[in-house]
């Protein structure tokens, strides 16, 4: 019992330090989460057929403890009690008797305690790892970026005998294509500083109802030729201003038409400057103004 227990002081002072998330748990196993974690022993990875090893809702790695133990060396028997589970592993060195949710083990004849116990989750029996430090006495190594747990028998340091594909690339987003009205208002602004030119209706100069008819025809509008017309036969009379709107300015009839940005601003071929962003309620403008249109 001195070797044993040597080995156990040992090997649980290497898992505590390299993975304290594995504490003792003595409560009926949770249910799984959806991580999936791996078990090795030395340099071979475990196939577990039946139920796998899982990370409970306390974040507990709990580990199928047949196939763990037999790879171990030990025969592994059960006996059904009234409410527990009786299991006893068998090896050349020792014996181990354990119990479902049960703090003590009974090794070579000998009751040691423990800082867990076995519990059973879909008829099988399962154990938090660190049991398997404390009772067979092999340090246990995590490896993070796999997501295994190697338990190192013979006391060597190994490295991980699978490794995790790397993450499928995310699908690339969709391109989001503005809208019409988006669009229209791109193109007006593509054109800031154009030269007024009067009766213009092209990039090399516009005029202001040559430069609207312009930025909506490239969007397949139809406008027609003048402010004037535009105003009596475009779109529909609105009063609560959208983007996009048409714009109305007139002196003694509408000789003037821009484009509303939002705001309060709107954009337009001007004689001073050329095409321009002007606010709605400057004092030229607000005087000017007779209404908006909406052809959108």
């Amino acid at each position: 019992m001195k070797s044993f227990s040597s080995r156990l002081i040992c090997s649980c002072a290497i898992f505590c330090a390299a993975v304290p998330m594995f504490t003792a748990h003595d409560a009926q196993a949770a249910a799984p989460t959806d991580r999936s974690v791996k078990v090795q022993v030395n340099d071979d990875l475990l196939q577990f057929p039946e139920v796998q090893p899982y990370i409970d809702d306390k974040g507990i790695m709990q580990v199928p403890l047949r196939v763990l133990s037999e790879k171990l060396g030990y025969q592994v028997s059960w006996k059904k009690l009234e409410n527990e589970i009786e299991v006893t592993l068998i090896n050349k060195q020792q014996s181990i008797l354990l119990v479902t949710d049960q703090q003590q083990a009974v090794v070579n004849s000998k009751r040691i305690s423990m800082e867990s116990s076995p519990t059973v989750y879909q008829g099988n029996t399962y154990v938090p790892l660190r049991f398997i430090t404390e009772t067979f006495g092999s340090p246990i190594e995590w490896n993070e970026a796999n997501q295994i747990a190697i338990v190192d028998v013979d006391g060597k340091s190994h490295k991980p005998a699978w490794i995790a594909p790397p993450p499928a690339p995310k699908a690339a987003a969709a391109p989001v294509v503005p809208s019409v009205t988006e669009q229209i208002i791109q193109t007006a602004n593509a054109y800031m500083g154009v030269p007024y030119v009067w009766g213009g209706t092209t990039p090399n100069g516009f005029d202001c109802s040559g430069f609207v008819r312009f930025v909506y025809q490239a969007k397949g509008i139809d406008l027609p030729r003048t402010s004037a017309e535009m105003h009596s036969e475009a779109g529909t009379r609105v009063t609560d201003l959208k983007i996009g709107d048409l714009v109305f300015f007139a002196s003694k009839t509408v000789n003037h038409v821009g484009i509303y940005l939002g705001n309060d601003q709107f954009i337009s071929a001007t004689t001073s400057r050329g095409v321009a962003v002007d606010s709605l309620s400057s004092s030229y403008w607000s005087a000017r103004y007779v209404g908006a249109k909406r052809v959108l």
